[in-house]
């Protein structure tokens, strides 16, 4: 057992060195890793195949261009590591990356798409195929996103996206950047992925938390800017809703006390 911890620390410190354009390297040790991580330490209530998982993924990667990897790809890789996360519990959040991770301590009780188990595998890892086919992954180049049609990481975080909106229900939270123009921008894996996703008969209400950087500036609010035409979307579509600004002259209120 000792043994094997040490084993997945090991693969967790790999799987943060920096890569350059191409396959972060060690991929499969990293991201089998980072499931019987998950499986044994995170979330030990879950059981997975973690090496099925793996086959499935580097099969949708590899046997196709680097540029020609479609969401329906990775159907078998999602289907063995399908998961229901739990209701009234989840956090969708859009340009607040920084803002989340320096609280990650106090919201711990809320899942974002990074709790469930393919988040945690695949997060901040890149990957792409040879361009002939069945070659293995590249781990010298990889093409930009802007570049492809169907780019294979981007398939597979917007299938996770797309996932973990389906799966939303109950009240929910929407964490946005009020620092920022276009906190909300419909261009983002939140408006033009998981907003779409959101289910209202399975969402009973949408909470909308607006949250400036610590030292500002305060551009947006629930009354101004792009987050009035989120609230113009919701309520065409039925949801139930509502909005708050932080406070920004104490602790951020959307934190729950410690």
């Amino acid at each position: 057992m000792v043994n094997m911890i040490s084993e997945l620390f090991i693969i967790i410190l790999i799987g943060h060195i920096n890569t350059d354009s191409g396959t972060t390297p060690n991929i499969k040790q990293i991201v089998i890793g980072r499931c019987y991580e998950y499986i044994t330490l995170v979330n030990p209530s879950y059981r997975y195949k973690c090496e099925e998982i793996w086959h499935e993924f580097e099969e949708a990667v590899v046997r196709t261009t680097p540029c020609s990897v479609r969401m329906k790809d990775y159907a078998r890789m999602f289907h063995a590591a399908s998961q229901t996360p739990p209701c009234d519990k989840l956090l969708f959040w859009s340009k607040t990356q920084a803002l989340m991770q320096r609280n990650l301590a106090v919201i711990g009780s809320l899942w974002t798409l990074e709790d469930t188990l393919v988040g945690f595998m695949f997060k901040d890892l890149i990957w792409c195929g040879q361009q002939e086919r069945d070659r293995g992954f590249d781990f010298l180049s990889c093409p930009e996103w802007s570049t492809c049609v169907s780019h294979p990481v981007y398939s597979l975080w917007k299938q996770a996206s797309q996932n973990f909106a389906v799966e939303a229900c109950g009240n929910i939270t929407v964490l946005l950047n009020g620092s920022i123009e276009n906190a909300f921008n419909r261009n983002s894996m939140f408006g033009s992925v998981e907003l779409d996703s959101l289910n209202p008969r399975m969402v009973t209400h949408v909470h909308i938390k607006v949250v400036p950087n610590l030292k500002g500036p305060f551009v947006e609010s629930c009354s101004k800017g792009s987050i009035v035409r989120l609230v113009r979307i919701l309520q065409t579509r039925g949801f139930h809703w509502s909005c708050t600004d932080s406070d920004h002259s104490r602790r951020p209120h959307w934190l729950p006390l410690l």
